[in-house]
This record gives C-alpha cells, structure tokens and sequence, in this order.
C-alpha cells in the first residue's frame, strides 16, 4: 500500500526525522504531558486547537519551548489525519515543515514561528470540519479533497457538483473494490478507467483528470482496509 507522503514525496516516518532534526528538543509524548505540567499549562484533554491551548502556548514565557510544543502536537494531529485523508495530512505536512525550516534557518523570529503555527492549527481545525459543513462524511470528505478543489479550473464545477462527485467516488469504489486491488495492476486499472469514466461524467476538467485519478486511488488506498472489512 503506498504511504501518505508529504514535501517531495517523504513518508509521515521521514516527517518524523524531519522535526526531529528541525526542531532542537523534540519531546516524546509523555515528555509533552510532563513539560505542561512544569508549564503550569493544563494537559490538552480537549482538542490542541481549542482558541483557550492556544491562547496559552502564546503566552508562554518559555518562547522556544511553545515552538517545540506546538511543533510536536501539530505532527501528532497530522499523522492521525495522514490515516484517512492523504491530501490534508501531505498539504500540512510540507506546510510544517516548511515554517520549522524557516525558524531553524533564522529567516523568521520565534514569535513569528508561534503565530504561524498557531495560524496553522486553526487552518488545520477548519480543514478537519470542512466535510461536516458542506454535509459530506468523512469518508466523502477525504475524497471531495482528493478532488484538487482549490484549483481555479476545478473549483469552477461548483461546490455542489464535486460534492456529488465525492460521494459517487465512495459509491463507486466500495462496490468495486477487491481484497487484493492494491497489488493487482489489472484490477488497478480499471479502478482507474472507472473514476475517469466518473469524472468525465460531471465535467471534470479534463487536462486535470489524470492527477486526479492518481490522488483518487492513493486515497481509496489508505482506506480500502476498513471497506473491505465491512
């Protein structure tokens, strides 16, 4: 099954590596919980976004250690999103990645790095509820994502076609996925002739259907376990 990548094509694991080596002391999990406490911050039982956390990390007095805590739990958030929508968790990987070089580089300030950050995760809170607002399921939400919609051509469909779009994307692979669809390139490929034939049924640009198909199968890849489990 491929992986979830993120900038230039690294795994969630080479993330991983990444913020071990941009960020100076990346803590563990339990480290987190024990430096919040030393902090005299309250442990983030609700979510690492609520506007009160983050109200709180910006106001520590321990500047880098905000970094290194916002840093840590924002990767925790998008490695869990890495398990069920591709094109999330790989937008705001390199988006992560990308703001940590710029601090290890010295090219923005440690408060600059805080407010990106915490702009980050109120992007990442609103990109999580997205589906729920225009009424799509999780699982149509990852797909309606796979749809590249934030490109002008594709973004022109209309928000009410590419949710119908996703939805018979869920429709159309669970009942035709196989058990062993991932490793099969025959059945592979008519996957793929089957969500062309989909998109150029709604209208899909076509100049942007191959990317689409591929992103499509990579994300019907990272949840063909639970459907064919069901």
């Amino acid at each position: 099954m491929t992986r979830p990548t993120g900038m230039a094509g690294k795994t969630i694991e080479d993330m991983e590596f990444a913020l071990r080596q941009l960020v100076s002391k990346a803590v563990s999990s339990d480290g987190v919980m024990d430096v919040f406490a030393a902090a005299g911050l309250k442990k983030p039982e609700i979510s690492i976004l609520s506007e009160q956390f983050l109200s709180d990390i910006k106001d520590m007095p321990q500047k880098n250690l905000a970094v290194e805590l916002l840093a840590r739990l924002l990767n925790d958030e998008i490695k869990s999103r890495s398990k069920s929508n591709l094109v999330q968790s790989r937008s705001f990987s390199e988006m992560l990645e990308s703001s940590l070089r710029k601090y290890q580089n010295r090219a923005i300030e440690t408060a600059q790095i805080i407010e990106e950050l915490i702009r980050m995760a109120k992007e990442f809170d609103a990109a999580m509820r997205q589906g729920e607002c225009l009424g799509l399921s999780s699982d149509e939400a990852a797909f309606y994502d796979a749809l590249e919609v934030n490109d002008s051509a594709v973004k022109g469909l209309g928000e009410s076609i590419l949710k119908q779009i996703a939805q018979e994307l869920v429709k159309e692979i669970k009942s035709s996925i196989k058990i062993d669809w991932t490793v099969k390139e025959s059945v592979r490929a008519e996957m793929r002739v089957r969500i062309k034939r989909l998109l150029r049924k709604f209208g899909y640009p076509p100049d942007k259907q191959e990317k689409a198909t591929l992103t499509v199968i990579q994300q019907a890849e990272l949840l063909c376990r639970d459907w064919v489990a069901v």
